[in-house]
């Protein structure tokens, strides 16, 4: 048995739709209330531009599919580890954002793609060297005709279909 307890709680102006990936000049609020207890571990962490935030999706009420086919993705099937849907066996959550102030313990980052409220698990940073894959490519993603549409629904970002 594992057991996670949250460090704390994202709070964000999403109560019942999220973008599908953070939209880091989303309008809003968008920080973290991090629990007493840690507040010393944010030592140095306002030196770093990005960080990773991994939570808890603790809204998902279906079971994960092995195998599916995305709304906006006609006629091809994916595997779950395939994509980046939050419907997991373990729903956990990642997101990268801008890290834009640390004010006691109250971490204030850029737009993110969680409901205000989402139980926070870890904090690390992002780090250019290690964290920035330059060979990284597209897999199944290339193989859609049209990506640059794909890409926008992927990305949350709205636009006329």
């Amino acid at each position: 048995m594992i057991t996670l307890e949250p460090i704390g709680v994202i709070h964000t102006p999403y109560l019942n739709n999220a973008p599908y990936q953070p939209v880091s000049n989303d309008v809003g609020e968008f920080y973290v209330d991090l629990d007493e207890a840690y507040t010393d571990g944010l030592k140095e962490l306002l030196r770093f531009k990005y960080i990773y935030l991994l939570f808890y999706i603790d809204r998902l009420h279906e079971k994960p599919k092995m195998r599916f086919t995305p709304p906006w993705l006609e006629n091809k099937e994916l595997g779950l580890f395939a994509t980046r849907t939050p419907n997991r066996p373990n729903p956990i959550g990642l997101s990268i954002v801008k890290l834009i102030n640390v004010i006691d313990r109250k971490i204030i980052v850029s737009g993110l793609d969680v409901f205000d409220g989402t139980p926070l698990l870890d904090i690390k940073p992002y780090i250019k060297e290690l964290d920035d894959k330059n060979d990284a490519n597209y897999g199944w993603l290339d193989d859609i005709d049209n990506r640059e549409h794909f890409m926008l629904h992927i990305k949350g970002i709205p636009h006329d279909y």
